[in-house]
Order: C-alpha cells, then sequence, then structure tokens
C-alpha cells in the first residue's frame, strides 16, 4: 500500500508538468482575416467667419488610422488617427471629401462625402466719409464690417472707372472734378458670392466760406451791388507788398447814394468762437478813406453789426483791422456788406476805386511789451481778483502826456484791500538791457499807491515787485519802478497791479484809476 501511494504521488506531478507547457501564440490569422474598415462618417464643422476653415473628424469601426484626401488642390492626403480630426481651408465652393479608413489587416475602405463651403454675407457694414480741409472737391472714405475679406468702392463719377479695392483700416482719398451729388457705393466682399453694399450720396460743392482771398478756380464770388457799389473780382494790379497775390476784390463807388456798397452771402454763418477780430488787405488811392465792414443776416438785415476804420497809406496795400468783440455771437450773420466812404457820393473816378482782399477773421495774439492797448488782434485779457476789474476803453482823458486812442482801466471795487488784476504774456520778461519799469497813470488823487508786480507764470512764490505814489490828481503823469533788485535768472511772465495796496476801494469814481503804456524802459 506504502508503494502504491507513492506511485500516485508520482503520477500527479507529470501530469501537472504537462499541462503547465507554454502555448503557442504565433498563429495571427485572425488579424490577417479581420474585416475591413466599415460604417465609415466624417463629421464637418465649418467656422462661421468666411476663414473657409473646415474641421473634419474621420468616423468607422475597425480603423487603425486614417487618410484624408481634402478634394481641393490640396496634392497630398492627411493622416489622422481614430478619434482624431484635422483642419482645412478651403475657398467658397463644392468639394468631394475622401476618406480612406486602413485597419488591422491593411485592409482599407473608401468614404467620399459631399463638402459646401459658403460664405456669409459680411455684416454691420459701417461706411465713413469727410472733406478734406483743404479741397472742397476731395472726400476721405474709410469703411469696417464683420466677416469682411475687402471693400470695393465706386465714387459715381465716371461709370467704366474701375473700383479701388481696400481694405478695414485704409483710408482712400478721392478727388471730384466738378460740384455736383454723386451715389459712392460700397461694396463689402466676403471672399465668395456673398456682399453687403451701402449706396451714400455725396455732395460736392464750392461753398463760400471765409477766408475770402478769390484764389478758387471754380467758386463763383457774386456780390450783389446797390445803390452805386460795383464789385468785380480781377486780376491784382498791385502785386506787392503785403499782398502778392493773383486775385483781389475791386470795388467801384459810382454815383447813386452816399451809402452805395456791394454784399456777397456765405454758404454758413460766420463762427466768431475763437476770434471776433475781422481782417481785409485793402489798397486805397488815398489816405482817410473811410472802410466799413459789416455781417448781417440775410433772411433778415435787422440782425447786423459793423465796424469802420479809415486807411493809413495811400496806393500800398495795408491789413485793416476790425474789431468786433462787441459782436452778438448768439445771432446769425453770412453776408458780409462792404461801402467804402460812407457818407460820401462816389463818381466812379480812380479816386474812388478801391482794392480788397483776404477778408479773414484773425486770431488774438498774446499781449507782449510794451502793452498800449492799441493792437486790435492783442488779447489785453486782464484777470481780475479779489475786486480789482481792468478794461480797455476809449482813452476819456486824452491829453497832456497821453494822447492814445486806448487805455486800461482799473475799478476797485469792495472785495479785499489787495484786490487787483494781472495779465499773462506771451513770453517771460526780459531784464538783460533794462530793470527799469515806466507806465503812464490818471489818478483821482495825490497819494495813491501803485504796486507793479512780476510773478512767474506757474510759480506765485517767484516774484517781484515795487510800489510807488502818485503825484498828479486828475492828469496822466509817468511813474517809474526801479527793478535793479531784481534776480534776472527767475522767469516772470505776469505782470500785476494793485492800485491802493491796504484800502479796501468802494468801485466809485475815487477807486478808478486809468493806467497806458506799460514798458521796460
Amino acid at each position: 500500500m506504502k508503494n502504491l501511494k507513492y506511485i500516485y504521488l508520482v503520477s500527479a506531478l507529470v501530469a501537472l508538468l504537462y499541462g503547465c507547457k507554454k502555448k503557442d501564440n504565433s498563429d495571427l490569422s485572425f488579424i490577417e482575416n479581420a474585416p475591413a474598415p466599415d460604417k465609415l462618417g466624417m463629421v464637418f464643422d465649418i467656422t462661421q467667419d468666411n476663414s473657409g476653415k473646415v474641421s473634419i473628424l474621420p468616423t468607422g469601426q475597425g480603423v487603425s488610422s486614417y487618410e484624408v484626401v481634402f478634394g481641393d488642390t490640396t496634392a497630398s492626403a492627411a493622416k489622422v488617427g481614430p478619434g482624431n480630426s484635422i483642419s482645412h481651408n478651403y475657398g467658397e465652393g463644392e468639394y468631394n471629401v475622401t476618406l480612406k479608413a486602413y485597419g488591422p489587416s491593411g485592409k482599407s475602405t473608401e468614404f467620399v462625402k459631399p463638402l459646401t463651403v459658403a460664405f456669409r454675407a459680411p455684416e454691420e457694414l459701417e461706411l465713413t466719409t469727410s472733406m478734406d480741409a483743404e479741397n472742397n472737391f476731395k472726400i476721405l472714405v474709410t469703411a469696417k464690417a464683420l466677416y469682411e475679406t475687402s471693400f470695393k468702392l465706386y465714387f459715381g463719377e465716371d461709370s467704366t472707372a474701375a473700383p479701388v479695392t481696400f481694405n478695414e483700416g485704409d483710408t482712400v482719398a478721392y478727388t471730384y472734378k466738378k460740384i455736383g451729388t454723386y451715389k459712392l457705393k460700397l461694396v463689402a466682399q466676403s471672399g465668395g458670392v456673398a456682399v453687403t453694399q451701402i449706396i451714400k450720396n455725396i455732395l460736392i460743392e464750392d461753398p463760400i466760406l471765409l477766408p475770402l482771398n478769390f484764389e478758387s478756380p471754380t467758386l463763383k464770388y457774386t456780390f450783389t451791388n446797390f445803390d452805386g457799389g460795383a464789385v468785380t473780382v480781377i486780376d491784382n494790379p498791385n502785386s506787392t507788398g503785403i499782398n502778392t497775390s493773383a486775385k483781389v476784390g475791386q470795388m467801384i463807388k459810382n454815383a447813386g447814394q452816399t451809402w452805395g456798397g456791394s454784399f456777397i452771402n456765405l454758404s454758413k454763418p460766420i463762427n466768431f468762437s475763437n476770434s471776433k477780430i475781422f481782417g481785409m488787405k485793402v489798397y486805397s488811392p488815398r489816405v482817410g478813406a473811410k472802410v466799413l465792414l459789416k455781417v448781417e443776416n440775410s433772411a433778415n438785415s435787422s440782425e447786423n453789426y459793423e465796424k469802420e476804420v479809415s486807411t493809413t497809406a495811400a496806393n500800398a496795400w495795408e491789413d485793416l483791422i476790425f474789431d468786433y468783440s462787441a459782436v452778438d455771437v448768439t445771432k446769425s450773420f453770412n453776408r458780409i456788406v462792404l461801402i467804402f466812404d460812407n457818407g460820401t457820393m462816389g463818381n466812379g473816378s480812380p479816386n474812388f476805386t478801391f482794392l480788397f482782399d483776404d477778408i479773414r477773421l484773425v486770431q488774438p495774439t498774446a499781449p507782449q511789451l510794451p502793452l498800449n492797448f492799441e493792437s486790435a488782434i492783442t488779447n489785453y485779457t486782464f484777470t481780475g481778483f479779489d475786486g480789482g476789474v481792468v478794461t480797455t476803453e476809449n482813452n476819456a482823458n486824452s491829453g497832456g502826456i497821453n494822447t492814445s486812442a486806448k487805455v486800461g482801466k482799473m475799478v476797485k471795487g469792495n472785495g479785499q484791500t489787495w484786490g487787483g488784476s494781472f495779465i499773462a504774456l506771451a513770453s517771460p520778461l526780459n531784464f538783460t538791457s533794462t530793470k527799469t519799469f515806466k507806465m503812464k497813470v490818471y489818478s483821482p488823487k495825490i497819494g495813491a499807491k501803485v504796486l507793479l508786480k512780476v510773478e512767474n507764470l506757474t510759480d506765485g512764490n517767484i516774484s517781484y515787485e515795487k510800489e510807488v505814489l502818485t503825484t498828479t490828481a486828475n492828469a496822466w503823469e509817468q511813474l517809474t519802478f526801479d527793478y535793479s533788485g531784481i534776480t534776472v535768472s527767475n522767469s516772470y511772465q505776469k505782470i500785476i497791479l494793485i492800485f491802493e495796496n491796504g484800502t479796501m476801494g468802494d468801485g466809485t469814481a475815487n477807486f478808478t484809476y486809468y493806467f497806458d503804456d506799460i514798458e521796460l524802459n
């Protein structure tokens, strides 16, 4: 029995060893016999921005890899792994996209799917036009839109002309040959057949506006004559001095009425927001000829304003200045009226023949020493503080050492004892050659204190001042201020005036002072 037990044990071990023998895996016939890929498909995702970008996602069963043939001019196929996608840019059109799917056995299946790429029409198209600042026949055009690839612009003047192609961000300039209304057509292109367009009417006109210089070859400077005045535009017969321009206006005052003249209507009302000073060049046959420049509302001539000045030169061009500082800017003035020698009957002779040119609004200039208040184009604006008020006035006390036409007037009201006024100059004062100020003063009393102070334009701590007393009442005198102690390395650009510093003013005649001719001398 014991031997039999051992026999059974050995037999079991042999059987176990035989059962653990390595399996042979060299048989790959199941791969070779695998079927070709099937259930193929493609998912197209077309980006909606007119770029033509299409994402292609292949699908199928039993696939090891894909090849995509895009169906356009692209020569090579693109390899794609299962579960992945590929992007490709198409032009607008119809395409047959071919998908080749390869299985583990190397067998392949082919699938073709049509693809249509259509670009959307551009949206939110905007056309912006503006006139050139110097040429009334020239327009500037810009455009923008969504989904556009480029723009084409037709100007509407020549139907046979090719359009101008441009891109967003570009500015296109075009000059029309003559006045009129033109249809400006803007076409926004999508990169395909879809387009969006705008048509805008463009009015080309040559408006009569300031300045009037008579040089435009297209403008009609139409003057309307009245009561003996006769204006024509002629070649400049006296191209010399300050006026060498080619064309000028000529006024001949004939017998009619003493107020005979001429007017011209402007295309738009005059804008006095930046300047209230007219300038006009005049060539007069004599000194002292009166020149009236008047503005009116063409629909209501009762709304008007005028200024008259006299010529100071004979047979030479001079620039006359007309101070319109008191014009009512709430009114609308679109007519300019000219009358030469108003109040005197003309006779049509050379003695009543005047030339004029460059009618314009003149920009005021910043003040500089000497301050004499005589320039019509200088801005003599004082800034009052704490009760002091300065204005420019006609010289009501013309005599003695001051017979000038214009002076400064200081009224010291009830504010502070240091109430005064200041003016900012065009540039810093130059104390290199002299350190002595002089100023003419007309005071209501003897012994009035007059303080003249200079300051830095932005830093009031940088300053210097001198105070003197008047020695005359109700008469002009010249006061002298010794600035020998001033620090010349500092910059001083303000002049400050305080009368009776330390005494409260009351705005009466006893606190009213006139001053003129502030200068370094």
